[in-house]
């Protein structure tokens, strides 16, 4: 077991990646000089050298795209996008090309493509830098998409998917990267949930920097008689329905909470495939706690107020049992 926080962590799965595959290589925005602007890759321009940890330009649609044809030339490109947000500038080249290509060509080429992003707010990093919107990727079918809440995925996710052959995209919740942890040796699966808590009451189903807040309010819950089994999705697309619904069946109650916004979420999503699939199982309505439907406000605590926090999901999940006391 190795003390480390979660920075560090996906910096090791870099540095280890980078040793044991000539193939692979790094590039974004300030990634080489500057560390990287969330300090991940510090030091790794001086052990690895530019043409391994390369600086691009301030274009996320040309360096995602050159990162496409790295991998269609037979390397392993990491690609960075600073911030969820300037993901956007990327998204014609992630949708359009890296998500299509083994469907277009009728599987003759593919996309082995890892691009990394941070997302989610807490930093006081306002309208511009602040979104989840993990949820709108995992919309696109032809990708993996990753969320790594704890030490272990955040360092064993990042080989996972350079493993794969087609495109992975990694969510970092810029709330994490400061979190301290141990780091065992087991080996991380991209396909599925965890369940991070076991409960026989209620079932509390989250991902990335929303994990901790929600494991904090199943203990504010055990401390009333409430058993909360927290699933970790870990894994946004593809979905693990059978972790999920195996839990809410067993529990018949379940809260989704998720960075995103309400409206058209991830939350929504899990909501509709547990209605479909194990309705007559429910003892109460699926719950959910998202963000508020506002541009994340800059002000602390009215960014505060706009999030998922421990209050909302102990209420929420004591409203599904007819009492908000």
């Amino acid at each position: 077991m190795t003390e480390l926080s979660y920075r560090d962590a996906v910096r090791q799965a870099l540095i280890d990646a980078l040793n044991a595959d000539e193939r692979v290589f790094l590039m974004g925005e300030d990634v080489g000089s500057y560390g990287g602007c969330y300090a991940v890759s510090k030091g790794l321009l001086e052990e690895f050298g530019p043409e391994r940890i390369r600086d691009t330009p301030l274009s996320e649609s040309g360096f995602t795209g050159a990162g496409i044809g790295a991998a269609l030339g037979g390397l392993r490109p990491i690609v960075e996008i600073m911030t969820v947000n300037f993901s956007l500038l990327a998204l014609d080249q992630i949708m359009n090309n890296a998500a299509t290509i083994r469907h277009m060509s009728g599987g003759q080429f593919n996309v082995p493509l890892v691009i990394r992003m941070a997302t989610g707010a807490g930093r006081q990093l306002a309208a511009q830098h602040s979104h989840s919107l993990e949820g709108w990727y995992a919309h696109i079918p032809g990708i993996k998409v990753l969320a790594p809440a704890t030490i272990d995925d955040a360092y064993g996710m990042l080989g996972a998917a350079l493993a794969d052959p087609d495109p992975v995209l990694i969510f970092e919740n810029v709330m994490l990267y400061n979190r301290a942890g141990t780091r065992s040796d087991t080996t991380v699966d991209i396909t599925s949930a965890a369940v991070r808590r076991a409960g026989k009451d209620i079932t509390l189903i989250t991902y990335g920097g929303s994990l901790w807040k929600t494991l904090e309010a199943a203990e504010v819950l055990a401390s009333e008689g409430i058993d909360a089994e927290v699933i970790d999705l870990r894994v946004l697309r593809p979905l693990d329905d059978a972790t999920i619904l195996g839990s809410v069946a067993n529990t018949r109650r379940a809260v989704i909470i998720d960075e995103g916004w309400r409206s058209g979420s991830l939350a929504a999503e899990i909501s509709a495939r547990i209605m479909e699939s194990v309705f007559w199982e429910l003892d109460a309505p699926v719950g959910r706690v998202c963000t508020a439907e506002v541009p994340i406000p800059y002000p602390k605590h009215l960014e505060d107020a706009a999030l998922p926090q421990v209050p909302g999901i102990v209420a929420a999940a004591k409203a599904t049992f007819g009492t908000t006391k």
